[in-house]
């Protein structure tokens, strides 16, 4: 069996898991493949990998798998099981020793109309998992091995970054569209996104412009954390030299189609060449990308989370200086008054 068995967070993972050796055999399954399949943990292990997947197909792809050594994706698969006949996806990946880690997705049932950021994201969500497990794990062998404190500790901060996209991940592969709220400590977010930006290779120079008088807000930490942290990369990879974060309260903000008295303005300021005019309508579209090797995935992704949280996602740009704000809703009798803020490099 291959590391993977003695790590508890497979155990606890919602996604399904199964190991399989050269034989086709199960070697080990986690919980939540087995009660996919309606299979006690004991009575899958040792059985025929068709006769617990009950699919040719999916056999035949999985002695391919081994014999060739490289990744296999099976989409659709009709699965039998405890739940239900249900579509799911399966991913088979080689491991040591001539075993096989299987991977099964559940496909919840969603409307014929599915908009293509949500088909588009669930599609990255899938690719991205097995890269992000590696990228974890040789974190993890880097830290384990390293003696300096502080590469120690970036090396954590690659771990922790690999969870929370993994999490992301699994929620948008799970279609739980509902965000996790909880309190979220706004000025907390920039310092991470700091934190994040600082380890870049070509880190620019970062100002802070807070409002020290904000509340904390009901929202989803991770989520938010995301949008922050795609408009700096954007800016970044756009050429900035200077990224400033601020904060502000405005006052008789319209969000959607409601008037607030107030709201939270979260900026990220960049003086990089500007949004092409080319790209100023359809900026936040989908698939939209003023790069040749972009996805055209982060601002599109940014202002769904926006609009979650029941604020917007703007900007305005000129050669020098771009903008990108997000608004997001102040709740009623939080006794904050707008302050000038407090600049520093």
């Amino acid at each position: 069996m291959s590391d993977l068995q003695s790590k508890s967070w497979a155990e606890q993972m919602s996604t399904g898991l199964a190991v399989v050796d050269e034989g086709l055999r199960v070697q080990w399954i986690n919980p939540a493949l087995a009660e996919l399949l309606g299979l006690g943990l004991r009575h899958a292990q040792g059985q025929p990998l068709i006769a617990v997947l009950q699919d040719v197909e999916v056999a035949e792809q999985a002695a391919r798998s081994l014999a060739e050594q490289r990744s296999v994706q099976c989409r659709a698969v009709l699965l039998p099981g405890g739940q239900g006949n249900q579509r799911v996806d399966v991913s088979l990946q080689p491991l040591e020793a001539g075993t096989l880690l299987v991977e099964v997705h559940a496909l919840a049932e969603t409307p014929l109309a599915v908009s293509p950021l949500s088909a588009t994201l669930r599609g990255f969500a899938h690719e991205v998992k097995n890269p992000l497990a590696g990228l974890r794990g040789a974190a993890q062998l880097l830290q384990r091995r390293l003696d300096d404190a502080d590469m120690q500790a970036l090396a954590g901060m690659v771990i922790a970054e690999a969870d929370r996209l993994a999490d992301l991940a699994n929620r948008l592969l799970h279609h739980d569209g509902a965000p996790r709220l909880g309190p979220v400590n706004l000025h907390q977010l920039f310092d991470r996104l700091g934190e994040l930006i600082r380890a870049e290779p070509s880190s620019p120079r970062l100002r802070h412009d807070y409002d020290p008088s904000l509340p904390d807000i009901e929202g989803d930490a991770d989520r938010l954390q995301q949008v922050m942290l795609n408009l700096a990369r954007n800016a970044i990879e756009a050429g900035a030299k200077t990224l400033t974060l601020r904060s502000r309260v405005e006052h008789g903000v319209r969000l959607g189609e409601r008037m607030f008295r107030s709201a939270l303005r979260l900026d990220v300021i960049d003086d990089g060449p500007g949004v092409p005019a080319a790209l100023r309508e359809t900026l936040f579209e989908p698939l939209v990308s003023g790069r040749a090797d972009g996805t055209g995935l982060g601002l599109a992704l940014s202002r769904e989370i926006a609009h979650e949280h029941g604020g917007e996602l703007r900007y305005v740009s000129r050669p020098g200086e771009t903008v990108f704000s997000l608004y997001l809703p102040l709740p009623p009798r939080t006794g904050v008054a707008a302050t000038t803020g407090r600049a520093h490099g």
